[in-house]
């Protein structure tokens, strides 16, 4: 499902702990670090879409997680031309993404990797707040920085801890 100017709505899903550390994937076969994300079906609710993703890519349920708050707007970003599968159609020139900040509510060892078919990670570990802006693929720097900007102040009521990004966010307008 692709939207008439070429996004592909989509979820991405940061999940953290009791310490505010939060959850970071390997990709399979690649040295690939990001958020849980994926497609919304087209008879899915964007919260239905990430409870699926949730299930499909971390193994937790929805009553192992708690919903701490979401993205206000869509957040989108495009795809660099290379990225772009031009031979199909719609043509999807990047993706629009609610994002959902989570709250585990269970164990490590409920999280499962190999719940579905075919896994999208191989590895994952907790993280700093602001760790997955410098290691997320350069093209979805901005959007995981807006995403965490804006979800940070329910994570951190009494003042969002600073942040180092020289260059981060320079490195993303390649």
């Amino acid at each position: 499902m692709i939207d008439s100017d070429g996004f592909r709505p989509n979820v991405g899903i940061i999940l953290c702990n009791d310490v505010r550390q939060l959850f970071l994937g390997r990709r399979i076969g690649q040295d690939a670090w990001q958020f849980p994300q994926g497609g919304i079906k087209c008879d899915e609710t964007p919260e239905q879409a990430m409870y699926r993703e949730l299930r499909e890519e971390v193994g937790l349920r929805c009553d192992q997680v708690s919903i701490i708050g979401a993205t206000r707007n869509w957040l989108r970003y495009r795809l660099p031309e290379r990225y772009i599968r031009r031979h199909r159609e719609p043509l999807c020139i990047g993706q629009k993404q609610i994002w959902f900040l989570l709250r585990a509510q269970c164990g490590e060892d409920a999280f499962r990797l190999d719940h579905c078919e075919f896994p999208e990670f191989e590895e994952w570990r907790w993280v700093k707040y602001w760790q997955p802006i410098r290691e997320v693929i350069y093209f979805k720097r901005n959007v995981y920085t807006r995403a965490l900007e804006e979800l940070a102040p329910l994570l951190y009521p009494e003042g969002v801890p600073g942040r180092v990004l020289s260059g981060y966010l320079r490195q993303s307008r390649r």
